[in-house]
């Protein structure tokens, strides 16, 4: 990715200092970049340790590491026999986190395999950017590079892998899948977000100075190139969008937590991956699929009536097929059909207005007003949307987890949207100036 140094490393900076202040247990952070392929050479960005007060963050790169400035590449930290393994490469080649919750038992510790030392405890996780957002336009994608074993790595794969987030963690205070590992996996996806809003930035910058440069000699070339920039306003959407559902998630914790509802989704899915695996034999990859399916809903955060028609069309319509080709017993399929229902309702919980009653920490006006933005449908791309729901983020009283960061993406993403827009508007003006040309010379 080709962003400034100082934007980089003070963006690095930023989540890791978020992540150790949100985290009571973690006390050290660092972020490496992933350079592009294929050398995917892996750098260390920043790297900071938080005082006992959890009030200041030390900064500095370590002395020694194979990590440190100019980076190792991807050939030098790869899986390759006779070799100790690392976590780096697990994550960068597999697209997953990595979690060290027993030190001694660490097969990716470098340490422990090398000197039969336990390093601490930690956690991994690689920080993900789509293909086509970060490649649209740019001509043919990039060489991958290859395993040990000749397979191109990350073939078929949606994402590329932009950077790696380590947090440390005190003893016996971390697990895999734990609530901890959740919360960087969703900060991962905001670091995401900031990096490709970089990328677009560095981009539009780019494409200007040309403009300058080429005048009307270059017309053709401008026109095509701020077109590709425009065409990204759908990419600025989605990400505005993907911050919309952090937002529900996190109102959703908030107003949930001390409701016997707030697990509603979370038992509803559990019951019905108990449902399939009880289905027996004769449906094995039908099953596995339809479960993999049902976890992902628990990931994700859609708007109400996005989400029911997606569990109408990815869980219901499927579970229809699947007892018409199998009957089961009568009270089991009640059961499903009920759960099924539970996962419609889960997602209208935020803005239930018996929940809303029963949260007294924000006043009722604006708790209308907070729940009629982050749950309706409205064009994401509407500046007036995007600064009401930034002025409410600056209210304390909302009680958000991660409501400053929130904030911050929102912030720059508008900003974005807003050079985009502006782009456009002299996309097309270049274009009537070429055509008027075109037509005078004829």
């Amino acid at each position: 990715m080709r962003i400034d140094k100082s934007a980089l490393k003070w963006t690095c900076k930023n989540i890791i200092e978020t992540i150790l202040c949100c985290l009571p247990n973690a006390y050290k952070g660092t972020v490496y970049e992933i350079s592009p392929p294929p050398e995917i050479i892996a750098k260390r960005i920043a790297s900071g340790v938080i005082d006992k007060e959890r009030r200041t963050v030390s900064w500095g790169l370590p002395e020694r590491s194979d990590y440190n400035p100019p980076g190792k590449a991807w050939i030098e930290y790869r899986d390759t026999p006779g070799r100790p393994l690392e976590a780096m490469a697990w994550c960068v080649e597999n697209q997953k986190s990595w979690t060290a919750e027993k030190p001694g038992d660490d097969s990716r510790s470098v340490r422990l395999q090398v000197e039969g030392v336990s390093e601490d405890y930690y956690h991994m996780e690689p920080v993900l950017i789509r293909k086509d957002d970060l490649y649209f336009g740019n001509g043919a994608p990039p060489q991958y590079p290859k395993n040990h074993k000749g397979e191109t790595i990350w073939k078929g794969k949606r994402y590329i892998v932009a950077a790696i987030i380590k947090i440390h963690f005190r003893p016996h205070t971390i697990r895999i899948d734990g609530p901890e590992t959740e919360i960087i996996e969703r900060l991962s996806r905001s670091l995401g977000t900031e990096l490709l809003s970089y990328q677009l930035r560095q981009q539009s910058v780019e494409v200007m100075r040309q403009v300058a440069q080429d005048k009307i000699d270059s017309c053709n070339i401008l026109a095509h190139s701020l077109r590709n920039a425009v065409a990204k306003s759908g990419v600025i959407s989605s990400l505005i969008k993907l911050e919309l559902g952090f937002l529900r998630n996190q109102w959703e914790r908030v107003v949930l937590e001390h409701s016997d509802k707030r697990r509603m989704r979370r038992d509803a899915i559990r019951v019905l991956n108990k449902a399939l695996e009880d289905l027996g034999e004769g449906c094995n990859g039908c099953r596995k699929h339809l479960t993999r399916i049902q976890n992902r809903f628990l990931k994700s955060s859609p708007t109400p009536e996005q989400g029911e028609k997606w569990v109408r069309m990815q869980i219901e319509e499927r579970w229809n097929q699947l007892l018409a080709e199998k009957p089961i017993d009568e009270e089991l399929v009640k059961e499903i059909h009920l759960r099924i229902q539970q996962l419609k309702r889960s997602l209208y919980l935020g803005k239930d207005p018996d929940t809303l009653a029963a949260y007294d920490r924000m006043p009722d006006i604006q708790k209308k007003e907070w729940t009629q933005l982050i749950y309706g449908d409205i064009n994401p791309l509407d500046s007036r949307f995007i600064d009401k729901v930034i002025e409410i983020l600056e209210d304390p009283c909302l009680h958000l987890v991660y409501q400053e960061k929130s904030r911050k993406s929102l912030v720059y993403l508008k900003t974005l949207a807003q050079i985009i827009g502006q782009l456009e508007q002299d996309t097309n003006f270049a274009l009537e100036q070429v055509l008027k040309g075109s037509r005078t010379a004829g």
